[in-house]
């Protein structure tokens, strides 16, 4: 049998454990007869889950007759891509015929005798999604790893004025918190502001341990303590298991740490810390290797006033970095990153 985890990125590993409420959240307000919000905003650190539960919740949708499911790319065009997309669906294409529908001046079809063609994109949508709303389906777009780019704010500021006009539109983006913070707080999209955001939290640890329990046929400690090595950090639990895969008959769990820890840095850990600025790193480098410090002593530590601290633990805990769910004290969300952060200092 070949090894069940995997280190790749986006693509749904073999061994997935999904995040059940979160990913039903979603679904239930998409599906509702009159959705309370038809955009969701998924974010968390690098090797969350983020591209695995969107592409999960698509293919849920896709099964449905009633959805179109269209991914995007965020560095093209992305209006321009979607009438191409929404085009190139047969039953899509049969209907614009029938409506006669003129989409040549985009290179979309030939021109249609006596009828005056679209000639502009916002336009030619709006045909287009009056089309899908005809026939009785919804559409959702997907795009993965968005970021604050001029596509971006276009497409967006298009989607709401889709949305004003009741079209059976959808948005599903993931990004790292920053760049939808930036997008949030750009001032023409104001209405993302209301947007549901879901920030990823660990895994189960019930269903990590399950998972480790059934996979390698090992006691309730043993695969608990594989659990805990991990955090419940997607990423973690993939490359543990498939590292422990790998070794299982030559090594033990502590004699695989070394090489787990190299996997964990090369992958993410040196890309997080280099996307964290100068402050946020000195803040990290002051918390190791105390894990669960005081925030009380921490502040004492940086000589940083109670209103500018708070301001960047919100932050890193947003970006996924930091735990703060034991009140008055701080420690790192990610496994065995304090290690990592350790290693900073020499």
């Amino acid at each position: 049998m070949n090894n069940p985890f995997t280190l790749s990125f986006g693509k749904k590993p073999l061994q997935y454990i999904s995040r059940l409420s979160q990913t039903q959240q979603i679904l239930e307000t998409f599906q509702a007869p009159v959705p309370s919000n038809q955009i969701f905003m998924i974010t968390g650190v690098r090797g969350s889950g983020k591209t695995v539960m969107m592409t999960n919740i698509a293919n849920e949708l896709k099964a449905d007759d009633s959805w179109i499911v269209i991914e995007l790319n965020p560095t093209r065009d992305l209006l321009q891509s979607l009438a191409a997309k929404i085009y190139s669906l047969p039953e899509m294409h049969a209907r614009f015929l029938n409506a006669r529908l003129d989409f040549s001046a985009f290179g979309l079809g030939l021109s249609v005798e006596n009828s005056a063609p679209a000639t502009d994109i916002e336009n030619v949508l709006e045909l287009m999604l009056g089309q899908i709303k005809e026939s009785g389906k919804r559409l959702l777009i997907t795009i993965d790893e968005v970021t604050c780019s001029e596509y971006i704010r276009i497409f967006v500021s298009s989607f709401q004025i889709f949305l004003r006009q009741e079209q059976p539109i959808f948005l599903l983006m993931t990004g790292l918190y920053e760049n939808l913070y930036d997008l949030q707080n750009d001032k023409s999209l104001t209405f993302l502001y209301r947007a549901p955001k879901l920030l990823l939290e660990p895994l189960n640890y019930t269903a990590v341990r399950n998972h480790y329990m059934k996979i390698f046929n090992i006691d309730t400690e043993s695969a608990s303590k594989m659990t805990s090595l991990t955090k419940g950090y997607p990423f973690a639990f993939q490359v543990l298991g498939y590292l422990y895969w790998e070794n299982r008959s030559t090594k033990n769990i502590d004699e695989i740490l070394p090489e787990y820890d190299q996997y964990l840095e090369e992958y993410v850990y040196s890309k997080i810390w280099s996307e964290l600025s100068e402050q946020d790193q000195r803040i990290l480098l002051s918390i190791s290797p105390d894990e669960g410090l005081k925030v009380k002593e921490l502040r004492t530590r940086l000589q940083m006033s109670s209103e500018l601290f708070s301001v960047y633990r919100d932050r890193l805990r947003r970006k996924g970095v930091i735990d703060t769910h034991e009140y008055g004290k701080v420690s790192f969300s990610l496994p065995r990153f304090s290690n990592f952060v350790e290693m900073r200092k020499l």
